[in-house]
Order: structure tokens, then C-alpha cells, then sequence
């Protein structure tokens, strides 16, 4: 598939479990002093976020161009270093504010990759957050529960703070997150190491 390709079927997909499709915001921020360049695709949503404006719909998507550059998660230093750090990336989103939550998100999200994109199952692996004791967080067993009717229990791996709990800032909105990993290898690649061992662990 062609990355038009790709786009248009994410969209179309969210389009049709009610989402309302939203255009991607200016790469240059205009009327946020905190924020010089779009670096995610949340940032659209920042006030929708923070309580300061109501959103138009309660179940939107989106396709975002970002520039990855400095701040909390400072992975601008990573591009050039490794395959998949790039300096202008884009995000495709499903948003939803006070409607659906993780048990929707995960099956529509395990849906459009396995149905609609037609990946590989046993070459999916995901991650969820493991709780960080010294910072009184508890593991995700929620999303835990819900991967288990999509993924063999050996495929649901657990991932620390840095990996697996969002947040933007040292205020506003954070919480646990789960990524899902796709392993490109060759059978023989495979068959000499578990793709378990590689995950969240700098392997392109």
C-alpha cells in the first residue's frame, strides 16, 4: 500500500465507527506561545485536554504531520542514529472525549491492523504499562484483560514509565498506554531470537 493509501483507509475505517474526520493543524503552531512546532498529534486537542474549550464532537480522527523536535521526550538526538527516529513524521489519530474508552480503542485498533491492513497476527506483539512502585502507579490490568482475547498472554509484554505511561509535561494529562510492535525480521531472524526479547529494546 501507498502511504495516500494507508492514510485513506484509516480515515475511512474511523469514519465509519462514527469518528468525525478533522484536518491536520499547521506544523507551525500560530496561537499557542508554549509550543513553536506540532510534535504530536494531540497538540490540536490541547485545550480540549486541559478543559478550557468543549469539544465539537465527542469521537473524531485525524492525520497529523509533526516535526519531532526537543522537550520532555527528547528524541530529536535520535534521528540519523537509528531507522525509524525521523525528523518530519506523520500520525494518524483516533480521539475520543468522554464517549469510548481503552476496551474500544483496543479492539477497533487490533481490527484495523489484523482485518483492514491485513498484518501478520503472530508477528504482533504488544506492551502495557508494568506500574512503577516509587511513583505509586499501578500496572494497567485493565488493558491487560483486554489484550487477552486478541493476543497469546507471551505476547502481552509489560513496559516501564518511559515506555508505556504518556505525558507531555510535568502537569496536565498523562496515564498508562499500550503500543503494539510489528516484527519485520526473516523466519530465520525469528527462529534464532524471540521477538519478545526485542521489544522497547532500540531494535529497528
Amino acid at each position: 500500500m501507498t502511504s495516500k493509501e494507508i492514510r485513506e483507509v484509516f480515515l475511512s475505517f474511523f469514519r465509519d465507527k462514527s469518528h468525525h474526520i478533522v484536518p491536520s493543524a499547521p506544523v507551525v503552531v500560530k496561537d499557542d506561545p508554549t509550543l513553536m512546532f506540532t510534535n504530536a498529534g494531540m497538540n490540536q486537542f490541547k485545550e480540549v485536554f486541559l478543559g478550557e474549550v468543549a469539544a465539537k464532537y465527542s469521537r473524531v480522527t485525524d492525520t497529523q504531520r509533526c516535526l519531532r523536535v526537543s522537550g520532555k521526550h527528547n528524541d530529536l538526538e535520535e534521528v540519523g542514529i537509528d531507522t525509524y527516529h525521523h525528523t518530519l513524521f506523520e500520525m494518524l489519530g483516533n480521539w475520543s472525549f468522554g464517549d469510548y474508552f481503552k476496551k474500544e480503542a483496543i479492539s477497533w485498533a487490533w481490527e484495523l491492523l489484523t482485518e483492514v491492513y491485513k498484518l501478520d497476527k503472530d508477528r504482533l506483539y504488544v506492551t502495557i504499562f508494568e506500574g512503577d512502585g516509587q511513583e505509586g502507579l499501578e500496572r494497567d490490568t485493565e488493558a491487560y484483560g483486554l489484550w487477552k482475547s486478541h493476543v497469546p498472554e507471551d505476547r502481552i509484554l509489560l513496559g516501564n514509565k518511559k515506555d508505556n505511561f504518556w505525558e507531555m509535561g510535568e502537569t496536565g494529562p498523562c496515564g498508562p498506554c499500550s503500543e503494539i510492535h510489528y516484527d519485520m525480521r526473516t523466519a530465520e531472524e525469528r527462529s534464532a531470537v524471540r521477538g519478545q526479547d526485542l521489544v522497547n529494546a532500540d531494535d529497528p
